[in-house]
């Protein structure tokens, strides 16, 4: 018994239509009709009762009809079967990410994600810079952006990624009208200062150049979040340094007395880049996943 003896068996038994099944196997009736012949005379059984008005299945026929669905079903999944026993099983790789990551980068990440596919699938993890280098250095995660400076570890490499603009977080009401604004305006505001920032290598950087620059006064609030400085800003009593791009997440946060300008006088950047241990990179499990990076990140995103 060969196949295709099944296949024209299907065919009729679905259309109960000789010359329908033969446009749908494209052939003609009568070929179509004797080797309908040949196999009920394999197999010793009539299949099909026709007359000049019908076709209709016996009960040999009828039993036949699942067992032959059944054995085209799995001769057809064979091609697909295979190919998904060679196709490499999928690795998850946990990706670190900070808060406030630009859109643009998150296209960027999508677009890396998307090369991988095949062969990874990358999640994400949030948290703080220095945590998430820690994870990259012990394990926990294959890759993270990082916020700049960050790791130091000669274990680790690193490649650029994004550098944004940061501008001045201000109350509205006092600087309304402004297209910028310099330091010297903000001596009299405090500058208002997060948990995070202060366990940010970037931002305990910054923080010392503003005081160095004149900015003198310091709030230390216990909640990181980015709402909790947009209150004390929008009260009037501080200033804080944001990302000045208004599509940055951050700007979400910002109430309606909070602005961000762009300073006159100062030019600060948070530089982000994507980190992973030497080791796993170079021969590595991460070696395919970090060639793509390179070719993602080529150029460095600004804004």
């Amino acid at each position: 018994m060969e196949l295709l003896h099944l296949r024209y068996f299907v065919a009729v038994a679905q259309e109960l239509n000789f010359s329908m099944a033969a446009r749908k196997l494209h052939m003609a009736a009568s070929p179509l009709s004797r080797r309908i012949k040949d196999l009920e005379n394999e197999l010793g059984h009539r299949l099909f009762d026709r007359d000049t008005h019908r076709v209709t299945l016996t009960q040999a026929g009828n039993a036949l009809l699942p067992i032959a669905r059944g054995v085209l079903e799995q001769v057809d999944s064979i091609q697909w079967r295979l190919d998904e026993t060679a196709r490499p099983r999928r690795a998850t790789l946990l990706l670190g990410v900070p808060s406030g990551v630009h859109p643009d980068l998150r296209e960027r990440m999508d677009a890396l994600a998307e090369r991988v596919r095949d062969r990874f699938e990358i999640k994400r993890w949030p948290g703080g810079t220095d945590r998430l280098v820690d994870a990259v250095c012990d394990g926990r995660l294959a890759l993270t952006l990082a916020r700049l400076p960050a790791g130091g570890d000669p274990a680790l490499e690193l490649l650029p990624v994004m550098s944004e603009r940061l501008g001045a977080v201000v109350p509205r009401d006092r600087f309304a009208g402004r297209e910028s604004v310099a330091l010297t305006e903000l001596t009299e505001l405090a500058y208002v200062v997060s948990p995070t920032a202060v366990t940010n290598a970037f931002f305990r950087g910054l923080d010392q150049q503003l005081s160095e620059l004149g900015i003198k006064k310091r709030i230390e609030i216990n909640g990181a979040a980015f709402e909790g400085i947009s209150e004390i800003v929008s009260s009037g009593l501080a200033f804080s340094i944001s990302m000045l791009d208004p599509r940055s997440p951050v700007q979400n946060y910002h109430l309606d007395n909070v602005t961000v300008l762009p300073f006159s006088d100062f030019q600060p950047r948070l530089e982000t880049g994507l980190i992973w241990r030497k080791d796993r990179g170079h021969g590595g499990d991460l070696e395919e996943v970090v060639a793509a990076a390179r070719e993602v990140f080529i150029e460095p995103l600004h804004s």
